[in-house]
């Protein structure tokens, strides 16, 4: 399923550093696909990416998902001293339950936010930084 991208024009936070094990994930992103690892031997699903299962160390192959989740549990980050962060206060940093089954980690953007909750449905979408870095953010579902 391909989500929306929205382009950077200026990204001035630390970016990921993709490997031999990630970079698809983060080529992925740029598209507008979010990616988890599934392992065809076991079943089991897992974020963020690993050299193998963490249940019994199979290889996994990437399963694309809904890019649908919801809200596990957050927090709202009021103070921060360093830029660039700073200038976004205040933020919500969020574990997200993806309907395929395993947590995410990311930002829940275009909210107030006082108005999120844990339970709450959200969707992604993509900060596409350059080529093969984009970034997933969640935003609420109406």
């Amino acid at each position: 399923m391909k989500n929306k991208v929205r382009n950077a024009t200026e990204f001035l936070k630390p970016l990921p550093d993709p490997d031999a094990i990630s970079s698809e994930y983060w080529r992925a992103a740029t598209e507008g696909r979010l990616l988890i690892q599934e392992c065809p031997t076991c079943g089991h699903r897992q974020w963020y990416p690993r050299a193998l299962c963490t249940e019994c160390s199979s290889d996994t192959q990437w399963l694309e998902c809904s890019g649908l989740g919801t809200v596990n549990t957050f927090t709202i980050i009021r103070q921060y001293g360093m830029q660039p962060f700073k200038q976004e206060l205040p933020y919500i940093v969020a574990m997200i339950e993806l309907e395929e089954g395993p947590l995410i980690m990311g930002n829940i953007t275009d909210c107030d936010v006082e108005t999120v909750r844990i339970g709450d449905p959200v969707s992604v979408w993509f900060l596409k930084i350059e080529e093969g870095i984009g970034i997933p953010y969640w935003s609420p579902d109406a």
